[in-house]
């Protein structure tokens, strides 16, 4: 059986581990490699915040830049009350990106965490996906 694991870099594990332990109600479940990874708990996948100075070699020889980003890989959280985990998520320093969403499966708020990343919420109606045909 596969494990994902969820690897976010960084620029301040400090400050990524309060943001994420805030916005989301992790926690730190242990250090590795001499401190420069974090590995929180409280999900259903392990996520890993690895500290990564702003200019460091990522992919592709690219050097890490933290302002806000497109990519195509994000990550969506589940939540059973959208509006507090929002809240939540606002006052921990996320960022809404538009207005929260309303679709057949429920509905969705695209946010950006202080780093760069984007995450969304989504709170899923009764039949979640399975509203919706094909």
């Amino acid at each position: 059986m596969a494990r994902v694991l969820i690897n976010i870099d960084v620029p301040a594990l400090d400050g990524a581990c309060r943001f994420y332990c805030d916005a989301l109600g992790l926690r730190v479940e242990r250090y590795l490699f001499s401190g420069s990874v974090a590995e929180l708990g409280g999900a259903n996948v392990a996520l890993f915040l690895l500290h990564k100075p702003a200019g460091s070699i990522a992919a592709a020889a690219q050097p890490r830049d933290y302002a806000r980003h497109w990519t195509p890989v994000h990550f969506d959280v589940a939540v059973d009350d959208l509006d507090a985990a929002l809240a939540r998520a606002l006052a921990a320093g996320a960022v809404l990106e538009g207005s929260v969403d309303t679709a057949e499966w429920g509905r969705i708020a695209r946010l950006a965490d202080p780093f760069g990343h984007g995450i969304c919420l989504v709170e899923f109606s009764a039949l979640g996906y399975d509203a919706v045909e094909g």
